[in-house]
This record gives C-alpha cells, sequence and structure tokens, in this order.
C-alpha cells in the first residue's frame, strides 16, 4: 500500500476509535443534584445503571449555584434542585424538555450537633441562644433552599437577629454540615438527610425543626433542553419517580412531593 493510502487509512481508523466513546458518553445521565441528596442518591443511581446499563455521573451542590450555571450552558442532562421554584423558572425560559417538570420530594431541617458538644439540642431552635454556642453553620440562604428555611424557622420563633452575627455560611447543606461536624461550628442546622448520614449519625444528635416553622422544603427536577440524550434523562427521572423510588428517598427523610 502506497504510503499515503496508508496515511489516509490510519487517519479514518483514528477517527472512528474517537468516535466511539462519544457514543457511549451520549448514553450517560449527568445529573446536577441538589446537596442534600448527597447520602441518598448515589445508590439509587447505582440501581438505575443496573437496571438499564446507562452510566450516571453525579455532581453536588447548591441549587442556585447549579440554576446558574445551566443558564450559562453548563453541560447537564438532569437537574434535581432543592427548590422547585429553579427548575419552573429554567421551564419558563424555554431551558427545559416540555413536560418534564417533576416534583420529587419535600426536604426536612433539623438542629444538629457533635456528641460532645455539651449542647442540649432538645430545646430546638431556643438553644442557640445559650451562652455556649459561639457558631451556627447554615447553607448560604441566597442560594441554598435549605439557608432560606433556616432563616425562615429563626425569624418564626424569634431568635434571627439575636443570633445571626454567630453564622457560619456554607456553600450548600452538605458543607454547613461539614463545617459543625469538623467543630467550625457548634450547631448547625441542616438536612434531615445529611442527620441521618453514616458520619453524621454516628457522631452527634438531632432534633427536628417543625416543618410548620418554615415555607415547605419542596424539591424538583427536569430534563434540560440540552440534555445529549433526552430519552436516557427521562428514563432516569421516571425512575426517580416510581413509588419504590418516593419510598427510599423518605427512609433517607425526605417527605413525598408536594403535587
Amino acid at each position: 500500500m502506497h504510503w499515503r493510502s496508508r496515511v489516509c487509512a490510519i487517519l479514518v481508523l483514528a477517527g472512528v476509535l474517537v468516535s466511539l466513546p462519544a457514543t457511549a458518553r451520549a448514553q450517560d445521565v449527568t445529573v446536577a443534584a441538589a446537596a442534600d441528596l448527597q447520602a441518598a442518591l448515589p445508590a439509587l443511581a447505582a440501581r438505575f445503571e443496573k437496571e438499564t446499563g446507562r452510566t450516571v455521573r453525579l455532581t453536588f451542590g447548591s441549587s442556585g449555584n447549579f440554576f446558574a450555571q445551566i443558564q450559562n450552558g453548563a453541560p447537564f442532562d438532569v437537574f434535581l434542585s432543592a427548590d422547585i421554584d429553579y427548575p419552573r423558572r429554567l421551564e419558563k425560559a424555554a431551558l427545559t424538555a416540555p413536560g418534564t417538570l417533576t416534583p420529587y420530594a419535600t426536604g426536612r431541617i433539623v438542629l444538629w450537633t457533635r456528641n460532645d458538644s455539651g449542647i442540649d439540642v432538645r430545646r430546638g431552635v431556643q438553644a442557640l441562644l445559650a451562652a455556649g454556642v459561639r457558631r451556627i453553620a447554615i447553607a448560604n440562604p441566597r442560594h441554598a433552599p435549605y439557608g432560606r428555611a433556616a432563616v425562615a424557622a429563626l425569624r418564626h420563633e424569634g431568635v434571627y437577629d439575636r443570633v445571626r452575627g454567630r453564622f457560619v455560611l456554607g456553600e450548600n447543606i452538605s458543607q454547613a454540615a461539614q463545617f459543625v461536624q469538623s467543630g467550625n461550628a457548634d450547631v448547625g442546622i441542616i438536612a434531615l438527610s445529611s442527620a441521618l448520614g453514616p458520619a453524621l449519625k454516628a457522631s452527634g444528635t438531632y432534633v427536628e425543626i417543625p416543618a410548620s416553622l418554615h415555607p415547605p422544603i419542596s424539591q424538583g427536577a427536569v430534563v434540560l433542553k440540552s440534555a445529549r440524550d433526552i430519552a436516557a434523562a427521562k428514563q432516569f427521572l421516571a425512575f426517580l419517580a416510581r413509588p419504590e423510588s418516593v419510598r427510599y428517598l423518605e427512609a433517607w427523610g425526605f417527605e413525598g412531593p408536594a403535587r
């Protein structure tokens, strides 16, 4: 074979080999997931992978930050938000696959502290007024719905103005939990799902903050219009809506979705 023909053949083969991984990646589902799902979602994703043969790639973070990233073209297929308002706004902006907005859970917040802190969280949010509470971890209310729920509960109980100077703000609810677990805060208002995770469950104690003290943390999911494989993304969303998936999330401290 002439050397030019060989070069052409090699280039064609190289092009085929490069295109194969891209075809495989098209079957993946990339998910931007709220941080409160960090303990619960990996096992659900693994079940989906086993059932379908597709790969789920999870990225956890603040719902508000993901909202901004998606508006700027971040390459996600599915958005699982801790605040259903964010996917609703994306839907209004025509950035979602039509008809895919789906409520999937309602979050709960708790007051959590380490076992060795000496703080009695059984008193509820009034415990934050104790002299020994110097730093209080919450998620940043500017872009984290759990942070907004924490602020609402503190305002409802009339303690917000007395404790706001002690706040340590986490970028998301998972980071807020890390602050109090590591000792960088004395107590935290975090997601019940985080408190039920293995590390926090073993090292601390919590009391639930009544849902009547704050607006519901209604969580919603949506398939993005830019998804590489919309059918695969819709399949993942349908999997999360199954009764057994909802029951699994309830075991991790979520309530059923508000319809």
